[in-house]
């Protein structure tokens, strides 16, 4: 029995196994093209071509990233940190810059690292050297006049330079912006805050100034500072708007400029 089962053909049965073949049979030797993690598929030349699936850190060709939505970004801290993205030499050398108008390059500096810094640090700063200065003058000009005369601090100088100080540098600022795009003028918000901001730094520096109780000499530094802050924002929003004709524009802020500093000495400093 047993010796009959084996006598029975096996080649068609399911898992059986073919017979070594001994005839040598000439084998080529098939070589992959070399991966590339870049493209897919790779060509028969090894070399990835220009379509396919492209690397994770580089968006396909031809794609473009979506901007995110203005006003959403608009309320996130992250959209503005890189505006306070600038240190001490940077700070000290724009504003050095604001003290010669003649350049009119400010904005050729600032053009690769705008900053909001400046505007808020000297902001703050003009408002509290405003109100303590401007008390100051007052109690040496009353003393000189009456040394018996009592005095007191007056609080009310916080809330006018406050509301003098940031409510120029940032409406001013924002005023030019939507007049030139009316205009027709490719003009950046966030330069022109940055420029305004550090022309007012030559007011911090003159208010020290102003405290010298003699009414001539104040009103010699005072409308000195103010020119040579109104030429520097005159000259670089000049160079802004160079080949339209807007001379007006710059005219106007030449004199919102002046007319500043004049506020100042009338205001705090009479």
């Amino acid at each position: 029995m047993e010796e009959s089962y084996s006598n029975l053909p096996t080649s068609h049965l399911l898992g059986s196994v073919p017979a070594v073949v001994s005839e040598e049979k000439s084998t080529t030797t098939y070589v992959a093209p070399e991966a590339n993690m870049q493209t897919f598929p790779p060509n028969n030349n090894g070399e990835g071509s220009s379509r396919g699936y492209q690397t994770l850190g580089s968006p396909p060709e031809g794609f473009e990233q979506q901007p995110p939505n203005n006003w959403k970004g608009v309320f996130s801290v992250s959209s503005y940190t890189q505006y306070f993205n600038v240190d001490t030499d940077i700070v000290i050398n724009r504003m050095m810059s604001s003290f010669y108008p003649i350049g009119g390059d400010f904005f050729s500096k600032i053009d690769a690292n705008p900053d909001l810094y400046g505007l808020i640090w000297i902001s703050t700063t003009l408002v509290f050297v405003l109100a303590s200065l401007g008390n100051c003058a007052t109690y040496l000009i009353q003393k000189r006049a009456d040394s018996s005369a009592s005095w007191s601090f007056d609080v009310g100088y916080v809330n006018v330079a406050a509301c003098a100080i940031y409510g120029y540098a940032i409406v001013v600022p924002l005023a030019f912006y939507f007049l030139l795009q009316y205009l027709g003028t490719n003009a950046s918000l966030v330069r022109f805050w940055c420029m305004w901001g550090y022309s007012l730094f030559i007011f911090i520096l003159s208010s020290f100034l102003l405290v010298i109780p003699v009414e001539v000499l104040r009103w010699i530094i005072i409308l000195a500072a103010g020119i040579d802050s109104a030429c520097f924002v005159a000259v670089n929003l000049k160079s802004c708007v160079e080949g339209n004709d807007l001379t007006i524009v710059v005219f106007a802020a030449f004199f919102l400029q002046l007319a500043l500093a004049i506020f100042i000495k009338a205001w705090f400093f009479p």
